[in-house]
């Protein structure tokens, strides 16, 4: 039997519950049909929900459809509930969209579109109350295509030729069947569904069981099973408690199997699965195992949190509603708020829309929530659960902070015995793009679980902004460098570090302070239009009249939460009834009165003693503080950002007729003055070589008129940067020279190359790696007609040919020969031209192929006698000479 994971998503009162009564009843699985309004409907068993008439809670219901199982899950279609709808959203297979006839696509409607394109979900569309008067199905469906796309298709008459057209019209694969064979087939229509290239929609009423029995048999038909892996793992969308107390984790099984006793791998470790269940309803049964595919509630876990993936299938998902307002919690008087903060983080692990936040300074908990109706769930559900009465204080709005530009965030930690250092590159990201952390950093210079224990740190918390202490958001964070001590170096060092380094980054940035937007659309009078945009200007908001029929007007726009949040009741009040606004959340945009937000907040970031902005380092083993603005004077890894912003002072400096170059204008290069000769590096080390110059120090090779550094030219000169041991090991004969002895293939290969710069007549720098030998610094020499660059023990080559390409691209023209995918796109990104392994070595071949052609053509000119090169006048006078 075909397995269907279903969520039905609607905007508050399109129907939603009603429609999942409907389909329950018709499948056999209730006898009778409950309704909202009558408090007895089969999914809303909280007597919240029934007192409000709104699901708060997502439900799952089982019924059987033909030869389908379809496992329903109810979501809360209220805008405040929105997380607990979303988070239902990475377990389901298809979606049911539910709209409302009389009402059309509304604003919440929109949100849950966009949502559902996010996460990939396949949706059916049933438009529902198409009893009610006025409702006209041709006119709604031109409305779904204009909002929602040209790929919503009515299936109301699924055989009739014009329906045939519709599906071929969404999709180019579709149209050639449809071309070839004059219909499009059943299977191909449900990969189209399946795929999201067909959205089909139904019409009917869900309260009079009107068109529900021929869209449940739609469901079956054009639905298809997902294959899944053979491995164990699951995604957990839920945490909940039964009526004994016991926690549930309610999980759907994307992978193998599940079985009772078995040990799941959470983030907290291992646990053992104590029970499966499987609820519709309030009901539940008990079983020993489940496949993949099922949606379950285990008891056992104790440390699972909701929107965690189990298993090595899946991405981690990173939730897009956010909650917008804050409150501060007014408890009983003498009631010691740190016994409830306990009691609270159990609705906190259950329902993680509702956080809270314990400020030890003003010793008070603050909520977050998405909307003002939670907070009267949230009273009920702690008086119910905890016996305390709460309330709440005006509130207020949930800012946040990005920046505009790029930093290198430095964090060190030394105290005695401890040492960590990290760079951490900040860029500004796309709006509503959240957080995002990435690599970019050498295994040699940061091994790679010292980089992953970066990363798990920059996820573990919020990260406070330093203008209003908000959480920072829209920020690319990559890890660029860092350092660690083999003996000294403790994870706990990294957190700091880490810390610390996105906190002075920020102090560098310039940084915006955020507010959260709704958009809007307001339903009233014509005559009342002119009050409306007055209002939402004064709001500091926009809007556009977008339909009028004589009588009603639909205005839309956007606005701050802040300035519009009770404006609802305004426009009941002047329309004296007869308008409605509808509102949705849209994410951040720039805070309208920014400078008096940081103000009134007064947020002291030198007393946010969680979140420093300095370094802590060591000396004479006593550990000391660095501020924020002088860690660069004290870090122990070079910045990554320094390369950029000298060689950008190099472009406006006019150099002397002869080249000459001060000490500051050489430091693009990162050069120190090296003494050393070439017997005492790792490439000496099988003794010295007659073939090779005199070593040269850094400071020599620079002060003759080399090409290492900029000339001014009317034309670009070209430069060949050869990463010498990627050369080496991906040439065939080279790679078999390096095992008899690495010198011969350096010396063969730096060979090839001189000859090869003899008919190309390019610059051509070949560089290998010495990072590994230590106290090793950077070394220039010439070999022949070539230069040969040996990198420090804190430099590979592939950083020393990426800041080479980066600072000279736009005034010589730059080929790296390399093979090193990783490298090459970094190349690519830096402006320069590539050439593999491959294509070197052929180039090399057509120049040493064209140079026997010239010297055979050459050696056929050759004069074979003195007379063949004599001219006449010449050749008269050494005959005369002859004669005498």
């Amino acid at each position: 039997m075909k397995k269907l994971v279903i969520g039905i998503l609607a905007h508050v009162d399109a129907g939603k519950t009603t429609l999942s009564e409907s389909m329950l009843f018709l499948s056999g699985k209730i006898r009778k049909l409950g309704r909202v309004d009558n408090k007895d409907a089969y999914l809303d068993t909280y007597e919240l929900e029934k007192a409000r008439g709104i699901t708060i809670f997502s439900k799952q219901a089982l019924l059987e459809i033909d030869d389908t199982e379809v496992t329903i899950l109810d979501t809360p279609g209220h805008v405040d509930f929105s997380a607990e709808m979303e988070r239902t959203l990475q377990v389901l297979d298809y979606a049911i969209l539910v709209i409302s006839g009389a009402d059309g696509v509304q604003g919440h409607t929109k949100t849950l579109w966009r949502l559902l394109e996010s996460y990939k979900i396949p949706v059916f569309i049933f438009i529902n109350k198409m009893d009610q008067n006025g409702t006209d199905q041709k006119g709604l469906m031109r409305a779904l295509k204009k909002q929602l796309g040209e790929s919503c298709v009515s299936f109301a008459d699924d055989d009739h030729i014009e329906f045939q057209e519709q599906i071929a019209l969404c999709d180019e694969g579709l149209m050639e069947q449809y071309l070839e064979y004059g219909k499009i087939d059943d299977l191909e229509l449900k990969i189209a569904i399946n795929k999201r290239k067909v959205f089909p929609c139904f019409f009917g009423s869900a309260l009079k069981l009107q068109g529900i029995e021929a869209f449940m048999k739609a469901l079956s038909k054009h639905t298809v099973r997902e294959p899944y892996p053979e491995d164990f793992s699951a995604k957990v969308y839920k945490i909940s408690r039964d009526d004994q107390g016991n926690r549930l984790t309610h999980m759907k099984i994307t992978g193998g199997y599940l079985k009772v006793k078995d040990s799941i791998t959470s983030k907290a470790g291992d646990e053992k699965i104590n029970q499966i269940r499987i609820y519709s309803g309030e009901k539940y049964e008990a079983i020993n195992e489940v496949e993949a595919g099922t949606v379950c509630a285990v008891v056992g876990p104790t440390q699972t949190i909701a929107g965690e993936v189990i298993g090595e299938n899946h991405d981690q998902i990173t939730p897009i509603l956010e909650p917008v307002l804050s409150y501060r919690i007014v408890l009983p008087e003498g009631y010691d708020p740190r016994l409830l903060l306990p009691k609270l983080r159990q609705l906190e692990e259950e329902s993680p829309e509702f956080k809270f936040n314990w400020h030890e300074e003003l010793k008070e908990i603050q909520t977050q929530i998405m909307g003002e109706v939670q907070l009267e769930i949230l009273q009920s559900l702690v008086k119910s659960r905890f016996g305390v009465d709460i309330n709440f204080d005006a509130g207020h709005i949930v800012y946040k902070e990005t920046i505009v530009n790029s930093v290198e965030g430095v964090g060190h930690f030394e105290p005695l015995r401890h040492y960590a250092e990290v760079h951490l590159l900040l860029e500004p990201g796309e709006r509503g793009s959240g957080l995002t952390f990435e690599l970019n950093c050498s295994e040699d210079e940061l091994s790679r679980n010292w980089q992953r224990l970066v990363l798990t740190h920059l996820h573990e918390k919020p990260h406070r902004g330093v203008l209003a202490g908000s959480n920072i958001t829209d920020i690319k964070v990559t890890l660029v460098n860092g350092r660690a001590h083999n003996k000294h170096t403790e994870g706990g060092d990294f957190r700091e570090a880490t810390y610390r380094a996105v906190r002075q980054g920020l102090m560098q940035a310039e940084s915006v302070l955020l507010e959260p937007y709704y958009s809007f659309h307001i339903e009233l009078p014509e005559k009342m239009v002119g009050r409306v945009m007055t209002d939402v200007e004064k709001m500091m908001g926009t809007c556009e009249i977008v339909h009028t029929d004589g009588e009603m007007s639909l205005v839309k726009g956007r606005a701050p939460v802040a300035t519009m949040k009770n404006y609802q009741k305004e426009v009941i009040a002047y329309t004296k009834g007869e308008g409605r606004l509808f509102a949705t959340l849209d994410g951040y945009g720039s805070c309208h009165n920014s400078e008096e937000v940081i103000a009134q907040i007064a947020y002291d970031l030198e007393r946010d003693f969680d979140n420093p902005t300095s370094s802590v380092f060591c000396a004479h083993g006593t550990g000391f503080i660095v501020p924020w603005d002088e860690v660069s004077n004290y870090m122990h890894v070079e910045n990554f950002l320094k390369d950029t912003h000298e060689n950008m002072k190099e472009e406006h400096t006019d150099f002397s007729d002869d080249h000459q170059l001060t000490d500051d204008q050489k430091q693009w290069m990162s050069l120190e003055e090296i003494d050393a000769i070439i017997n005492n590096t790792a490439f000496a080390n099988q003794g010295r070589k007659s073939m090779w110059k005199r070593n040269k120090t850094s400071r020599e090779s620079y002060s003759e008129p080399t090409r290492f550094v900029g000339k001014q030219m009317e034309t670009k000169e070209e430069y060949l940067l050869v990463d010498g041991y990627n050369i080496i090991f991906a040439w065939p004969e080279l790679k078999a020279l390096s095992d008899v002895g690495l010198d011969s293939a350096r010396a063969k290969l730096l060979d090839i190359l001189s000859n090869y710069q003899s008919i190309r007549r390019c610059e051509i720098i070949v560089v290998f790696d010495a990072y590994r030998v230590e106290g090793r610094r950077e070394e220039v020499i010439k070999y022949q007609n070539i230069s040969v660059v040996f990198t420090s023990e804190s430099q590979t080559a592939d950083l020393y040919i990426e800041k080479f390409a980066h600072q000279n691209q736009s005034k010589y023209r730059v080929i790296v020969a390399t093979s090193d995918g990783l490298q090459q796109m970094i190349i690519r990104g830096a402006g320069a031209g590539l050439l593999s392994a491959r294509e070197l070595k052929e180039a090399v071949e057509v120049a040493e192929e064209k140079l026997r052609e010239t010297t055979k053509e050459l050696s056929a000119k050759k004069p074979n006698s003195l007379e063949d090169v004599l001219t006449t006048e010449e050749k008269n006078n050494l005959n005369k000479l002859i004669n005498k």
